[in-house]
């Protein structure tokens, strides 16, 4: 290791350096071994891999502290690892003081390398992929210290380092901004909802347009009674041809946290939808079996769904959107049906009984015309978010020139890189190559 690579796109002031010898991280950066008492910690100051948040996402507050113990020390500029299940990206560039617990790993940067391009080095995707190449054990794999060690990075100059930094880390800080913007947005319609829909025990909601607030309380029913429920069935998966088609096969798993349901991981041929149970675009999709209980969906396309889900299929007297915020807001409360089993279930016929209050169908649709926009709004600004993201790590790849060797290839030959100078040119930032 140490050949010079060139790095795809770099800004103006640095084309003349044309080479950018690659080192092991360790030789821009230590692992911190320094330990710190319990008695310095407080909620604020105490990491541990519960803290940091998933997808590079910052820290949060913990809960409590622990009764007893020693911590890593870590200082403001570090980076904090979360080493177990790396895949979640759990890493921190630290803004303060503390300890972290044994399970998050704590990388300072050396005086001769940029505390922030260091940081810009191991919160990437693909410092997160090399660990997990290298990741020890199944259910919950731990990244391998040595490995970490020799991840090979590229070293250009002090100078050059600070630039990059400042940069990516502007870009952070707009990404931040941006997700704290959605996260608002998810707030202000949950709020919302509790709002526009009567609570336990109340007939009414508290909140109400102006042309509803005379119409009288909100009628109960139940979701048998307001719509058909439909279970869904799995065509059998030794049948090779019912599979691959043009039709949606929705199961838990393809349904997130928006609204809709776009597309599904499994697909249906016509022989296979023709032999399970026909679900008519608008539905309303609730996850009744296992883990996930309490998912709710819509369907844009007809669609079949595996048994995990039950599809509510409005009838004459009730609004598919309404029913899907409806359901939406009870889905805590129907969760909370299942118990606690080994597999979690809400029977299709407590699924149905469950109570709902459903006002007229004026005030349906106006209700779900409201709550679609503000859905619109968040999916709009999902979607800048992600595109966001998308620029970084197109930026990082371009600025980090050439990929980093697999752990295997570390391991085999420590001291030897396998990959080979560019010999495309160098452009500027602000010249082409997605700048």
């Amino acid at each position: 290791m140490g050949e010079g690579l060139v790095p795809k796109l770099r800004f103006p002031e640095f084309r003349d350096t044309p080479e950018c010898p690659m080192q092991p991280l360790s030789t821009v950066a230590e692992f911190v071994a320094e330990r710190v008492p319990l008695s310095a910690l407080d909620l604020c100051s105490y990491i541990s891999t519960e803290t940091i948040l998933p997808d590079f996402g910052g820290v949060g507050k913990a809960p409590a502290l622990p009764t007893s113990g020693s911590f890593t020390r870590y200082a403001p500029g570090d980076v904090l690892i979360a080493n177990i299940r790396p895949y979640l990206k759990k890493v921190w560039h630290a803004d303060r003081a503390g300890g972290a617990s044994n399970d998050v790993i704590v990388v300072r940067s050396k005086p001769t390398a940029s505390p922030g391009y260091v940081a810009c080095l191991l919160r990437s995707d693909r410092f997160i992929d090399y660990i997990m190449r290298g990741a020890k054990g199944v259910k919950m794999p731990r990244g391998d210290v040595a490995l970490m060690k020799a991840y090979p990075v590229p070293v250009p100059s002090p100078a050059e380092q600070r630039k990059i930094a400042e940069c990516l880390t502007s870009l952070d800080e707009l990404i931040a901004a941006e997700g704290r913007k959605l996260e608002a947005l998810r707030a202000f319609k949950k709020g919302l909802m509790q709002n526009l829909f009567p609570r336990e025990g109340e007939t009414t909601p508290r909140l109400r347009f102006p042309e509803f607030r005379t119409a009288g309380e909100w009628e109960e029913t139940s979701i048998a009674r307001t719509a058909d429920v439909i279970t869904g069935s799995t065509p059998s998966t030794a049948r090779r041809e019912y599979y691959g088609g043009a039709y949606q096969f929705v199961s838990p798993a393809d349904i997130t946290e928006e609204r809709y349901v776009e597309q599904t991981k499994t697909t249906l041929s016509e022989e296979g939808f023709a032999v399970t149970r026909f679900v008519p675009a608008g539905s309303v999709l609730f996850v009744c079996i296992g883990s996930t209980i309490g998912k709710v969906a819509q369907n844009k396309e007809h669609c079949a769904t595996n048994q995990q889900i039950n599809a509510v299929v409005p009838g004459p007297d009730s609004f598919g959107d309404f029913l899907y915020y409806g359901l939406a807001q009870l889905s805590g409360a129907v969760a909370a049906l299942a118990g606690r089993q080994a597999v979690p279930i809400v029977s299709k016929s407590l699924f149905s009984s469950i109570k709902i209050r459903c006002p007229g169908l004026p005030e349906q649709r106006r209700i779900a015309s409201c709550l679609g926009s503000l859905d619109t709004l968040i999916t709009e600004q999902a979607k800048k978010l992600n595109t966001l993201k998308t620029h970084k790590q197109g930026l990082m790849q371009g600025m980090f020139p050439a990929p980093p060797l697999t752990p295997e290839s570390v391991r085999d030959k420590p001291g030897e890189s396998k990959d080979a100078p560019s010999s495309s040119p160098v452009p500027s930032l602000g010249e082409g190559n997605g700048s």
